[in-house]
């Protein structure tokens, strides 16, 4: 299955967001142009001045609700897995898989991508709600956390070591 943050936790050990952003590229890159190439997603690099113009918002309040974006799509992975691992088992189990609950938290996250016109998440979110070849969602999921992770290398490492803390401290 997922190999939870296995990206941000080689980071957060390493303490060097410098080096996430560069490993998150180099992944991104790799996905767009092999398993995920038929999404046509390439190089894409987001650009704040379309949400800026749409939806009349200045660029620094669209910065931070990126910001906040990479937050929800970072905590969203740890539910995304546990919803995979829920289908993985139903599928071992020969019993009918249930993608309602793994479909409304992509839904979920889509709407934001979508307010936000961050393209590359629209397109990996989208497959997230239609599809059902597990092994294709996983990849889809690890091109949405390194997509998430180049929108704000800082934000995405902050918020891991936030949830690792609370796990420490069980909050």
């Amino acid at each position: 299955m997922i190999k939870k943050f296995e990206l941000l936790n080689k980071s957060v050990e390493n303490q060097d967001v410098a080096l996430l952003k560069a490993e998150a590229s180099r992944i991104y890159s790799d996905l767009i142009e092999t398993d995920l190439i038929d999404l046509h997603l390439f190089e894409y690099e987001y650009n704040p001045d379309q949400a800026v113009e749409e939806l009349g918002l200045d660029e620094e309040l669209i910065n931070e609700l990126v910001e906040d974006y990479v937050s929800q799509i970072i905590k969203s992975l740890v539910q995304f897995e546990t919803k995979l691992q829920t289908l993985q088992e139903s599928k071992n189990n020969e019993i009918s898989l249930d993608y309602s609950p793994f479909r409304e938290l992509a839904h979920k996250n889509l709407g934001v991508a979508r307010n936000l016109r961050i393209k590359n998440a629209e397109i990996l979110l989208y497959e997230l709600m239609k599809k059902e070849d597990l092994q294709y969602l996983i990849l889809c999921l690890d091109a949405l956390e390194v997509a998430s992770i180049k929108l704000n290398p800082q934000r995405a490492y902050n918020t891991l070591k936030l949830i690792q803390a609370k796990k420490l401290f069980n909050i």
